[in-house]
């Protein structure tokens, strides 16, 4: 018995995807060596989801904020969070204004689409929460009045894996809200040196980089290509597939504490982003897999004897994923 061909894309899914494939070519010329997180990215894009972004100083994080702004055609505002940083920092306030004699209010850099939050444990729990209401509802309350941010709208947080002095752990609730938790690592040898050569001899720092990018796509159509990818098909089958993956970590040994029901919901939104950039109209297994692990790793917690034994999350969700019986298409 042969195989049923698959169907043709439609081609609003098809031209998406092609947009979207030279998107990720301009920003593989400028991030260079990190092909998979620029994926994740457009991934978290196409689903309307948030990114945490871990690694060592120097991989690139701020400058993949700029360019995924910069061809997004949004407004990029970048808050370097510390110790001293206040909500109304990042929110906004209100403000007596002498010559009018009235309060008025003034918005904060959180009115923007693309917002790097940049080593966002460095700021105390009362500064993390300022973002918690934005991130699930897009909006902020200043005073009283709800205001709403742009759409879309992207917070990209950034950590340092390395130094924990000085640091402050993101509560569970406020690490739930970001669609994904992506590492980003060391470039390999043939791709260093080409970074090296660029920041070295041709261009003069990060910014002169992230402008030789100029926009692909503007806000309304960064917006119209979340809407295609919410329309993307999705077997009943593969939604319990999904499903047994997340419930799987809550009662997986070395795990204490596992997935909630957003972890479900941000698969199958990843896993249509993954659909759309592959030029497809329905969520096949593979795109489950694909960004199962960048979805789930932020949202368990291993055991104190896993941790001292020195395990990974993402060994456990290998397995976990592995285990689960994959629907028959």
């Amino acid at each position: 018995m042969t195989d049923a061909p698959t169907p043709a894309a439609s081609p609003d899914i098809a031209q998406a995807a092609e947009q979207l494939s030279t998107v990720r070519d301009a920003l593989n010329q400028v991030v260079i060596g990190q092909a998979p997180v620029i994926d994740q990215t457009l991934a978290a894009v196409l689903a309307g989801g948030h990114l945490m972004i871990e690694g060592v100083p120097g991989l690139a994080k701020t400058l993949l904020a700029q360019c995924l702004a910069t061809v997004m055609g949004g407004q990029f505002s970048r808050i370097q969070f510390t110790p001293d940083l206040m909500p109304a920092d990042i929110t906004g306030h209100a403000m007596y204004d002498m010559k009018t004699e009235r309060f008025r209010l003034r918005r904060g850099p959180v009115f923007c689409n693309v917002l790097l939050a940049d080593e966002i444990n460095r700021a105390p729990a009362k500064t993390q929460a300022a973002l918690l209401e934005v991130m699930q509802e897009r909006r902020v309350t200043i005073e009283g009045k709800a205001l709403a941010v742009p759409d879309p709208f992207l917070v990209i947080a950034t950590q340092n894996p390395i130094e924990h002095e000085g640091t402050y752990l993101l509560p569970e609730a406020q690490l739930d809200r970001f669609l994904m938790k992506v590492l980003i690592d060391y470039p390999a040898a043939s791709d260093e040196t080409r970074i090296a050569l660029n920041l070295a001899g041709m261009r003069d720092d990060l910014v002169s980089l992230a402008q030789t990018l100029k926009p692909m796509l503007d806000p309304d159509r960064a917006l119209a290509l979340r809407a295609l990818a919410r329309g993307v098909r999705i077997d009943e089958a593969l939604a319990s597939y999904a499903v047994a993956i997340v419930r799987a970590t809550r009662e997986w040994p070395g795990i204490s504490i596992g997935a909630g029901p957003r972890a479900s919901i941000a698969l199958l939104r990843a896993a249509q982003a993954s659909a759309v950039m592959d030029q497809r109209d329905f969520v096949v297994p593979d795109d489950i897999k694909r960004f199962a692990t960048a979805c789930l790793r932020h949202r368990i917690l291993l055991s104190a004897e896993m941790q001292m034994e020195g395990q990974r999350a993402d060994d456990l969700l290998t397995k976990i994923v592995d285990a689960q019986q994959v629907p028959r298409q």
